[in-house]
């Protein structure tokens, strides 16, 4: 059975179907999303829970652990882990690298409401989930300054505009806002005046709620008209809530303005942020587990203009870390790699052969060859990225082989004196089932990749598959095209050359000096190296063995890594202050940290923000140069700022390049981590700095660090419970009281058109 026969004999179809099919694939190269690598990220979601005002302590026992109860039940979970700071919990749940995210998230819902009756009644909002992955950098950060604004109004424009906006946008997985707080009513109440004036905390907290309120009232009407009732109950600024009446004494109200200083502020000053020298609000674009950060990106670049009409022309909205500016950078080297490849096989195609007609017909199978691919890349859901480029690069000189084996087996029938097509159709009979042979032979490598699993599995199939389609591929156009090319080629080359008298010329178009000179250099080179190594069979087998076990002392002595370092732009780090640091301190230390980072000149932009549950940590994100203007690694720009970084007292400030892979959810300031686990939170507290100082001695590692923050300083009450019984006082009371001193308690709701906005209390400063 001669399967090209019937292509050999319908050269116009086969031309049409090549073609057609050739289209095709380079319609889908067009369509092919682009991305730094293959989709290997384990399906990662991060709930989130909220009691101002509670200690670490207390969202560990009270929010932590009922939600961990609950959500532990769900199947698929790999990982989940939990981190409690003040007033806030996150627990990071990490699924099988197999589960769909988006079904993950539904039974994450259920378990979260199953959950709400374990929780405290105190929460001001129910738990929240999000489909990202809480260790991956940003894809994009975007700052807000302004000359004009406040820092409370930049913040409002940026969660209420633009974070809104943008988390609907394909593939964003979560906006957050950071550097400032929203915008509120703060009421600092003077102790001693209270005292004076023999008022409560907790009864100015009554006297704030009960004329603050926005509820229905109804409405009035007669035989003809009616009239909906409205009044000016909702306090929406600080001189509304001056006038508060607290009590009467001595016949005279005791206003509130006369215990407290109002005032339009924020809901938690404790927060700042920075960028490239301006106080600035950020906006961090997460993408979602499995979403394309090229196509992700481009949609937040094409809405941004509109965004920026939509809030005040007095903010400034810039982009300052993009992470896609690297990633089509390496695709595009990569496309010119692939380029270069062709460019390079199709020269020794031309130079062995020695005749650009037989060079030619080799020369189709590589661009049909790749075409296909691309087009089969689309339907299988590939993208373009560092894997699959490098597969095609690779595939470039493997998918010519099968070509040259047709032509040549036709070529030697030709020249015995048969016709072109006669030549053809033997030919392609005779090497048919080699050709299939070798094909089969070089897919059945990549069968080990196929069959792996886990994220090597995964990250690595891609590669196996886009190789094997073109190996594949290669090997139909060569049953195919090839011979009819062949039968077509040969015949009209054999009448131009009729009147030939040279044997040497047969088949030689043009530049015949080319072929004798390619001829010799092969003859001398190969043949005579050849006949050598013949002559010297047990030298030669010395030289192979001595070669294989160069090769196996090598593999013990060649550094070893899961994947090579990569440089994407993009250094994140993490300040870790003195445990007792106040947000103060904390500020300092981000202005002088910046300032060094500034005067590096590889930094293009960086920015910084600090505060929050964590009060003695801070937040970098540092956007380089491209590398042609800065002309070193991030790893060099690291390691020459950790010189400069490490003489600043009292806090430290750790870099690490950001990587297209990052596996496990935990947030880090180090790109690799050791999880310490135990049942009894003494034992971990004696050995963890006991490890950490045997890391620190190892000098090959550097930076080491710890996530545990128990060296704070606390200031505890020890409650007598029965003098407080006999005073009439209840612990609760004694919580109550302090929360309302100490907490930054919410204890209202402004409601606005566009947000919700609250009234703070404590104690002044």
């Amino acid at each position: 059975m001669n399967v090209s026969a019937p292509f050999i004999h319908r050269p116009i179809a086969t031309t049409l179907l090549t073609l057609g099919i050739s289209l095709a694939g380079m319609l889908g190269f067009f369509l092919l999303p682009i991305a730094p690598l293959p989709q290997v990220e384990f399906p990662v979601i991060v709930v989130n829970a909220n009691l101002p005002g509670a200690s670490p302590e207390t969202m560990a026992a009270t929010v932590a652990t009922p939600l961990e109860r609950v959500l532990g039940t769900i199947s698929g979970v790999n990982e989940m882990t939990s981190r409690s700071s003040l007033g806030a919990t996150s627990i990071v749940l990490q699924f099988d690298i197999n589960r769909s995210i988006n079904s993950a998230a539904h039974d994450v819902q259920a378990a979260i409401n199953a959950s709400r009756t374990l929780l405290p009644t105190g929460m001001p909002n129910k738990p929240s989930y999000r489909k990202i992955n809480p260790s991956d950098a940003p894809i994009m950060i975007i700052a807000l300054t302004s000359t004009t604004l406040s820092r409370g109004q930049m913040f409002d424009a940026a969660s209420t505009v633009l974070a809104q906006r943008l988390s609907q946008i394909k593939g964003v997985g979560q906006v957050t806002v950071g550097g400032g707080a929203l915008p509120a009513v703060r009421v600092s109440l003077d102790p001693d005046k209270l005292a004076g004036q023999g008022i409560a905390l907790d009864t100015v907290r009554q006297a704030l709620v009960a004329n603050n309120v926005n509820r229905p009232k109804g409405s009035v009407s007669d035989a003809q008209q009616q009239w909906q009732i409205a009044a000016n109950d909702q306090a929406r600024s600080a001189v509304d809530y001056a006038p508060i009446v607290l009590n009467t004494r001595a016949g005279q109200p005791v206003y509130l303005r006369d215990v407290a200083t109002i005032e339009d502020s924020v809901q938690d000053v404790r927060n700042y942020g920075i960028a490239n020298g301006k106080p600035a609000i950020m906006l961090s674009v997460l993408k979602e587990p499995g979403s394309n950060i090229i196509e992700t990106a481009a949609r937040v670049r094409d809405l941004l203009p509109r965004l920026q009409s939509s809030v005040s022309p007095a903010i400034s909205v810039d982009i300052i870390s993009d992470r896609t500016i690297t990633v089509l950078s390496s695709i595009h080297e990569v496309e010119r790699a692939i380029a270069l490849a062709i460019g390079l096989v199709l020269l020794v195609v031309f130079l062995f052969l020695r005749r650009w007609r037989a060079a030619i017909i080799p020369a189709l199978t590589v661009p049909v060859s790749l075409a296909v691919t691309f087009g089969v890349m689309y339907l299988l859901d590939y993208s373009l990225n560092n894997i699959s480029a490098m597969a095609l690069t690779v595939a470039t000189g493997l998918i010519v082989d099968d070509a040259i084996v047709v032509l040549e087996n036709i070529n030697r029938l030709y020249e015995r004196g048969m016709s072109a097509k006669a030549a053809a159709l033997q030919g392609a009979r005779e090497i048919g089932f080699t050709v299939v042979s070798i094909s089969l032979s070089l897919v059945a490598v990549f069968i080990p990749l196929l069959l792996m699993g886990g994220v090597v599995g995964r990250l690595f199939r891609e590669f196996a598959m886009v190789m094997t389609v073109a190996i594949l591929v290669s090997m139909v156009v060569s049953l195919t095209t090839t011979p009819m090319m062949a039968a077509m080629l040969l015949g009209k080359h054999r009448q131009l050359q009729v009147n030939s008298t040279n044997p040497s010329k047969s088949w030689i178009d043009f530049h015949p000096w080319l072929a004798r000179w390619s001829k010799r250099l092969f003859k001398r080179g190969y043949q005579h190296s050849l006949i050598w190594a013949l002559r010297h069979p047990w030298l030669m087998l010395s030289i192979m063995m001595a070669v294989v076990y160069l090769n196996i002392q090598l593999y013990g002595v060649i550094n070893k890594t899961f994947f090579p370092q990569q440089d994407t732009g993009v250094i994140v780090g993490g300040v870790q202050a003195d445990q007792g640091s106040s947000f103060a301190m904390m500020k300092g230390r981000v202005d002088t940290f910046l300032a060094i980072i500034q005067t590096d000149p590889a930094v293009a932009h960086v920015s910084a923000a600090t505060g929050g549950g964590q009060r003695n940590t801070a937040n970098f994100y540092i956007a380089l140069k491209p590398l042609a203007q800065r002309k070193v690694s991030a790893d060099a720009v690291i390691a020459r700022l950790r010189s400069r970084l490490s003489r600043e007292a009292g806090a430290n400030l750790f870099l690490v390049a950001v990587q297209d892979i990052r596996i496990g959810g935990r947030q880090a300031n180090a790109q690799y981590q050791f999880t310490l686990q135990s049942d009894d939170l003494e034992s971990l507290r004696r050995w963890e700095p006991l490890i950490r100082n045997a890391l620190m001695q190892t000098p090959e590692i550097v930076d080491v660090n710890t996530d545990q923050q128990d060296r704070g300083m606390q200031t505890s009450l020890n409650i007598d419970r029965d003098a407080a019984r006999r005073l009439g006082f209840s612990v609760a009371n004694i919580d109550n009281t302090l929360n309302n001193a100490f907490g930054q308690r919410q204890v209202g709701v402004i409601y606005n058109e566009l947000n919700q906005y609250r009234v703070v209390m404590e104690l002044d400063a």
